[in-house]
């Protein structure tokens, strides 16, 4: 082989490990690229997961804690006349009037009879001691959801300043400014416990209406 054929053949040798060098370069880049790219991914996903779960426990901790819920044991769908005697004040379940309660905010005393059939529609009713300061009584109107509540004062002995009822289901607090308020609201309002969700809460009577007596 001629010296000129072999530096021919040098320089092409040069050049084909030149190629090979850049392409290995080339495919090391690439893995590198996409190593970090999984690991942004894994990061991203991490991240979301960490933010959903303090999310729950923050929204869990905003809603206090309901383990000082009362459960009871009624049946819906029991329609009767006129007064009712219940065994809880305010009344959780049980027997109650055709006609429902409209849900809203009153600043008189509403019927039981009317209430608890509210209840068995997914109402939660927030009732008050008459005496609660106006100011209390301005925080519970602003925690009274615009449908499916009802707030009313109540004149019977209750169990607390403040106790908020759901079809089944009763909490006593002393305060308006007590979180647990609006944790019972999320949970029972249109909750599981309901007999008959999804019915009205409006379209009933108001209690210069009632059909009790």
């Amino acid at each position: 082989m001629s010296k000129k054929s072999a530096k021919k053949l040098t320089a092409r040798e040069a050049r084909l490990s030149e190629a090979r060098e850049q392409q290995r370069a080339t495919e090391r880049r690439r893995a590198l690229l996409l190593t970090v790219a999984t690991g942004l991914v894994i990061a991203v996903i991490v991240g979301a997961v960490a933010w959903a779960i303090v999310g729950e426990k923050d929204e869990r901790e905003a809603g206090g804690d309901l383990s000082a819920v009362q459960e009871f044991d009624y049946d819906g769908q029991q329609h009767v006349e006129g007064q009712v005697d219940y065994e809880e004040s305010p009344p959780v379940g049980g027997e109650h009037n055709p006609a429902w309660l409209n849900c809203g905010v009153y600043d008189e005393p509403v019927p039981n009879e009317h209430a608890v059939h509210s209840l068995e529609h997914g109402t939660v009713w927030i009732t008050y001691d008459p005496d609660l300061p106006d100011g209390e009584v301005s925080t519970l109107e602003d925690l009274t959801p615009g449908t499916y509540g009802l707030l009313s004062p109540y004149e019977g002995d209750m169990p607390g300043k403040i106790v908020l009822s759901a079809w089944n289901h009763q909490l006593s607090v002393d305060s308006a400014d007590d979180p647990r308020i609006e944790g019972f609201i999320r949970e029972y309002r249109q909750g599981p416990q309901t007999p008959e969700p999804g019915a009205a809460c409006t379209g009933g009577v108001d209690p210069s209406e009632s059909l009790v007596g």
